[in-house]
């Protein structure tokens, strides 16, 4: 019984709190203005800390210990690696990645969609892959998004929101491998 009320409790903080509350009441360490799309930070969210406007997206996973060493023991018993994750200001980490014990993300990051960070990541860099890799240069990406990105002031806020899109969809496609 009192296994279900705990789990009614934490659906119950999960539907009341915002991303960034909750992440709090789990134990994360958590800067201003961030934004924080998932509500699973492992089994010890203590260990994770954030700086000032971090976007945490769906399905990012936020890992602080190393499950495998289950495998391996000895007359001492099992073994245990717990690592913390720290990351910092202005950190944008795409769907799906997943951040490995000891990473540390420092500031003016991205980190591009289901990339696997394995290494800690510098300063004013963009990461993509599995392992992630340095891609690109955070400055260089955001003067390219200041100057040729649409801006609010040039939607449409009169429209409903499909139409304001659509007066501002790019439709040009990727191009082939």
């Amino acid at each position: 019984m009192k296994k279900i009320f705990s789990l009614i409790k934490e659906k119950y903080k999960i539907i009341t709190l915002s991303g960034v509350n909750y992440a709090r009441y789990k134990g994360v360490k958590v800067g201003d203005n961030c934004r924080i799309l998932i509500t699973s930070f492992g089994s010890e969210p203590w260990l994770i800390s954030m700086g000032d406007k971090v976007t945490i997206t769906s399905g990012v996973k936020l890992l602080t210990h190393d499950g495998s060493t289950w495998l391996f023991n000895d007359e001492k018993g099992r073994r245990y690696l717990y690592r913390r994750v720290k990351i910092g200001n202005n950190v944008f980490i795409g769907s799906n990645s997943i951040i490995m014990p000891g990473v540390v993300i420092d500031n003016n990051v991205i980190v591009a969609a289901g990339s696997v960070v394995t290494k800690s990541v510098p300063t004013n860099s963009i990461v993509a892959g599995n392992p992630a890799k340095i891609i690109g240069n955070y400055s260089s990406y955001g003067e390219k998004i200041l100057e040729t990105y649409i801006s609010d002031s040039d939607l449409n806020k009169s429209k409903n929101y499909k139409e304001r899109i659509l007066d501002v969809l790019d439709n040009e496609s990727k191009p082939y491998l």
